[in-house]
């Protein structure tokens, strides 16, 4: 179990530190949802945490077959909804992987992120579309 300390700082701000390593992270409401969106929303971050996911369990089913992946990037894009709360609706996930894969190595690398455990988390409310772009 991992423990963290999230503090509401003020102005619709909050300050979380990971228990563990002792990083922090800043918090602000979006400029929709009357935030000044000077970093990350806490919707934000649900997008970051599935785009991590997904490169890091490429990147462990990479190792596996003893292979490291070259370069990976994900994007994500997030879209809300308003109703019946307001909640994320889709999220949009392009990855791009170069080096020289199999077919069979790419079917494993894209289970892998398909099967990711924030994925896997979001339920049915939260559309996730994910696509993969191999380089090479």
């Amino acid at each position: 179990m991992v423990h963290c300390e999230i503090v509401y700082e003020g102005s619709l701000r909050t300050r979380a530190t990971h228990g563990p390593s002792g990083d922090t992270l800043i918090t602000d409401a979006p400029v929709d949802n009357r935030g000044k969106g000077e970093t990350f929303s806490p919707t934000d971050l649900v997008g970051v945490a599935l785009g991590t996911c997904v490169l890091t369990l490429m990147g462990i089913a990479a190792n596996d077959m003893g292979r490291d992946l070259e370069h990976p990037q994900a994007q994500v894009k997030k879209t809300m909804k308003a109703t019946p709360v307001r909640h994320i609706a889709r999220l949009t996930v392009d990855v791009e992987l170069g080096g020289t894969w199999t077919q069979e190595e790419r079917i494993v690398l894209e289970k892998a992120a398909l099967d990711c455990p924030v994925r896997a988390s979001l339920g049915d409310r939260v559309n996730v579309e994910m696509t993969f772009h191999w380089r090479g």
